[in-house]
């Protein structure tokens, strides 16, 4: 019902014409994620969903990350070209060769403008060398974490040897004329500067979680809310400061 009325209904009408634009594939799936969501919101109320509350979706700003799902018949994959329905062909850059045909891409705009592909793809689950090694993690706020053989990681601190450049980007930024052309482009330039600094910790995290599901059978760690810890150190230290 909500397809009928939400594309084919719409598109006949002077202020949804330009739905007809784009291929139905990402408005069908765009209706089934907000499906989903209000699921997941009306379990979570209702007490059968498990973890952390959710909450209702809500419209995205269209400055923030974008996404539009393609599934079978909307795509075709080739060497180095990608065709999306009504789109056309793209050219792309692989980071890593595809196993086996994807099921489904995902097109994902980030608000530093950078455009990204995402496959799904069905393997056989990779089968790790057997070893009786078993690691503790304990995570931390100064030190990311600590093995229980004693080894600390730290994690990445990229914005520290680069505030300076942040603070002379924030105040380009606060300068300019919010919706002007100049107002766009620096905004662009600090979304580029944080999608690097999401990067580096992106890559962090994904290289330490496979380094350590290699080298161990069994993974212990604490039952800790760690960004609820770094919110009261914030407060304590901000207590400390205007006293």
């Amino acid at each position: 019902d909500l397809q009928k009325l939400f594309i084919t209904q719409a598109k006949k009408t002077e202020e949804r014409e330009w739905l007809s634009e784009v291929s139905a594939i990402p408005l069908q799936q765009s209706l089934n994620d907000l499906n989903q969501a209000y699921q997941n919101f009306f379990k979570s109320t209702q007490g059968k969903r498990k973890g952390r509350p959710v909450r209702p979706p809500k419209f995205k700003s269209r400055k923030s990350k974008q996404t539009a799902r393609f599934t079978k018949g909307g795509f075709k994959v080739g060497q180095d070209k990608v065709y999306l329905a009504k789109i056309g062909k793209l050219k792309i850059v692989w980071s890593r060769e595809l196993p086996a045909a994807p099921s489904s891409v995902t097109v994902i705009k980030d608000p530093a403008n950078r455009y990204f592909l995402s496959f799904v793809v069905e393997i056989i689950p990779e089968i790790l060398p057997q070893t009786d090694n078993s690691v503790g993690i304990d995570l931390g706020i100064k030190t990311f974490a600590t093995f229980s053989d004693g080894t600390k990681i730290d994690a990445p601190k990229p914005l520290k040897k680069r505030i300076k450049k942040l603070r002379k980007l924030s105040k380009s930024l606060s300068h300019k004329t919010k919706g002007s052309k100049r107002y766009e482009k620096a905004r662009i330039r600090v979304a580029k500067f944080h999608g690097k600094l999401k990067d580096t910790r992106t890559d962090f995290l994904h290289k330490l979680s496979t380094e350590i599901i290699r080298e161990n059978q069994t993974v212990v760690l604490e039952d800790l809310n760690v960004s609820g810890m770094v919110k009261n150190q914030d407060r304590k230290s901000t207590r400390l400061n205007s006293s």
